[in-house]
């Protein structure tokens, strides 16, 4: 009897709360909801772009002799700081909320969430899925000669796009430093055979651009997010993007060939052209872990049409007889590389699942 007690009085309690919630949005001044986009994230803190002026904002009345106390009004395009209410899902860059100005404190609070369009997760340190990015439209992989560029890794970014549903585009920065007959030429075309967008850009020592013009028209009213190993140049093509964006860039180590990171913070920088970038902490090494076999599988496109025809229906597509992959490898239908580096992938996820 105790426990069907309990188990009613939780039933009510969560009742009440779901009633009291519902109460306070109904009681909220929709002529004091403003339209915002989040475009940092501090902690407990988030910076809010306003998108939308509440339709009366009174001055406080200062009689004469009296200080003047602080007020300030909501003005569209500036940023404010915001807290969130609890009963939120924990928000990210680019999402799009609305919110209540306190003009007599200069801080705000988020209401509500409008619905995502997308959402960009990666694992954190800890293993667990973090989001990263909402409402993107275009994920922006960076790769370069220097440092050294991992197939394996562009592919953990493409595995990515598919699974969280985004346009991808490969980005070969600082073309000035390819020879004639560089590989990495073979590897942008062998990416573009399976029909992904790519492009070439450098940026020379004098100031000179390539490729900068076909970048600046393909991002205009998107929101992109640029991805890539540190030093690939990634700050230093948002700085030309746009020139108030102010990101950090750092030279390559020269001892360990590898870029230093510059950015800590994801924040969203509005595009000249229209749009807007989301600049996220570079990363080395792009986890999948928290994907299933088939997530994985199914972010290697042009391999779609061979899965389920193997001769074993449990077909590892390692050294099986009998298996489509391998035989189309063999036969330059696939690229022998990308089966190897969709076993890899995989073989991390069946680690982890033991």
């Amino acid at each position: 009897m105790a426990l069907i007690r309990k188990r009613r009085l939780t039933e009510q309690q969560e009742r009440r709360m779901q009633a009291q919630q519902e109460r306070r949005q109904h009681d909220l001044d929709d002529s004091q909801q403003i339209e915002g986009l989040v475009v940092a994230h501090y902690g407990r803190q988030l910076e809010v772009q306003a998108l939308s002026v509440p339709e009366q904002q009174t001055p406080p009345v200062v009689n004469e002799g009296e200080p003047e106390p602080f007020w300030r009004p909501v003005v569209q395009g500036e940023i404010w700081r915001c807290h969130t209410r609890t009963n939120l899902e924990l928000l990210v860059t680019g999402d799009r909320v609305r919110w209540q100005a306190d003009s007599n404190t200069g801080l705000g609070v988020i209401n509500a969430m409008h619905p995502r369009t997308s959402l960009l997760t990666r694992p954190d340190r800890y293993h667990k899925v973090k989001p990263v990015a909402a409402n993107v439209s275009l994920i922006v992989i960076v790769f370069a000669p220097l440092p050294v560029p991992s197939p394996q890794l562009i592919d953990r970014y493409l595995v990515a796009c598919e699974q969280a549903d985004i346009k991808p585009l490969l980005v070969l920065n600082k073309s000035d430093l390819l020879e004639q007959n560089d590989g990495l030429y073979q590897l942008l075309d062998e990416y573009q055979a399976l029909g992904y967008e790519t492009m070439l850009t450098s940026i020379g020592n004098s100031g000179s651009t390539q490729g900068l013009n076909d970048l600046k028209a393909r991002l205009a009213d998107q929101t992109v997010v640029f991805v890539g190993q540190s030093g690939v140049g990634k700050s230093s093509l948002i700085n030309l993007l746009a020139p108030n964006a102010l990101q950090k860039t750092n030279i390559i180590s020269e001892n360990s060939a590898l870029g230093q990171h510059t950015t800590t913070t994801t924040k969203l920088i509005a595009l000249p052209e229209g749009g807007a970038m989301i600049d996220s902490p570079g990363i080395r090494e792009f986890g999948v872990w928290h994907l299933d076999v088939d997530a994985i599988r199914s972010g290697f496109v042009e391999m779609q049409d061979y899965y389920g025809t193997c001769k074993f229906r449990n077909c590892m597509h390692r050294q099986e007889p009998g298996c489509a992959l391998i035989a189309a490898s063999q036969n330059g239908e696939i690229l022998d590389r990308r089966l190897k580096s969709m076993n890899r992938l995989e073989a991390e996820v069946r680690e982890k699942e033991g």
